[in-house]
């Protein structure tokens, strides 16, 4: 991805995910926007941003943060959501083990509390420690966290699966964490 599509991903991020209105865009009940409005929305922010721009940016991002519909006319972000969307995500049971990337300043309040969803509606878990310290490599020097998903399973606690593998939990309680 070039600077410009980082930057226009990081907008449609904050669009699909947060704040809709800000781009007067309407998502339906599953998160989608239509892609003309969208479009219609960088050109009213001042920025020309075409269908080729806008499908390049949704293929090559690093973690497939955004798809589109079947018949390219709706474009959601797949998770990370602090607006209410009915996610259609799949229900499933996961691997032994999966990973969250943070950093150390709030590994004490995880110990404590376990982790939470924060502002968005799940906790994001990663399929391997790589992709964890990615994510944690964001906000600084990053923690990679081991969490006991498959006993939490099997104890009753929900996990689903997104489209681009990430892995969506209501709360990981500390006793099923320990730092890798």
């Amino acid at each position: 991805m070039t600077r410009d599509d980082t930057a226009l991903s990081k907008t449609l991020s904050y669009w699909l995910r947060h704040k809709p209105e800000s781009a007067d865009l309407d998502l339906d009940p599953a998160g989608w926007a239509r892609v003309d409005a969208v479009l219609a929305a960088f050109e009213a922010g001042g920025r020309r941003v075409d269908w080729e721009t806008l499908l390049r940016v949704v293929e090559t991002n690093d973690k497939a943060r955004f798809e589109l519909s079947a018949d390219a006319g709706s474009i959601r972000a797949r998770q990370g959501h602090s607006v209410t969307v009915a996610g259609d995500w799949s229900r499933s049971d996961p691997p032994d083990h999966l990973w969250h990337g943070t950093v150390e300043r709030v590994w004490p309040a995880i110990l404590a509390e376990g982790l939470q969803p924060m502002a968005r509606h799940h906790v994001h878990l990663s399929p391997d420690p790589d992709t964890a310290a990615r994510v944690g490599a964001r906000r600084g020097r990053p923690v990679v966290l081991r969490v006991a998903a498959g006993r939490l399973a099997a104890a009753g606690h929900p996990f689903w699966v997104t489209g681009n593998g990430v892995w969506l939990a209501e709360h990981v309680p500390p006793d099923a964490i320990t730092r890798s």
